[in-house]
């Protein structure tokens, strides 16, 4: 009984003794991991080059966002005067009338969906742009800082690996050449 009793008990120093040893370089490695994080949502926002793209699909789109709106003031208008012109038309110009604006609604509702469409396929031009610069920084920034891993996305970040205004500042510096 003894001798199963000290077996036991040198069986559980040397397993002791091995998680130990495992452990240890592992602690080691740990603590040369190196982790940051950038928010694309900020760098979106706050990118020299990001404000530019948004001011550059401002100057493209203005023009052509007045012109719909006009329209649909047009429209509405039209509208009005035929519900109070209403009353006192015949019944063939009442038809007549609903028939010119529907097919002005339908008009208008199809160039406000390709607008949107434009709008949407050169913004996500512009997006892909800024986040293909960042994407460039961010790397240049992991290899000369010796990052192990950089994340984009992630439920919670310590704000001290946060770095985000690194990237925007290295941005800015390069938009600026």
């Amino acid at each position: 009984m003894l001798l199963k009793h000290s077996f036991f008990r040198g069986l559980s120093m040397v397993a002791l003794v091995g998680c130990v040893a495992t452990a240890m370089p592992v602690a080691a490695q740990a603590q040369s991991f190196k982790a940051g994080f950038v928010n694309a949502d900020r760098i979106l926002r706050e990118a020299d080059t990001a404000k530019a793209a948004q001011a550059k699909l401002e100057a493209e789109f203005t023009k052509r966002d007045k012109e719909l709106r006009d329209m649909g003031a047009a429209m509405k208008a039209a509208s009005d005067k035929f519900e109070r012109d209403a009353p006192t038309m015949s019944e063939s110009q009442r038809q007549a009338r609903q028939r010119q604006l529907a097919d002005q609604d339908r008009d208008l509702q199809r160039k406000n969906r390709e607008f949107q469409e434009d709008l949407n396929a050169r913004k996500n031009e512009e997006l892909a742009h800024v986040l293909d610069k960042a994407n460039r920084v961010v790397k240049q920034m992991a290899e000369a800082e010796n990052y192990d891993v950089i994340l984009q996305e992630a439920v919670y970040v310590n704000p001290k690996h946060d770095i985000t205004d690194k990237v925007l500042k290295a941005m800015n510096a390069s938009a600026g050449k």
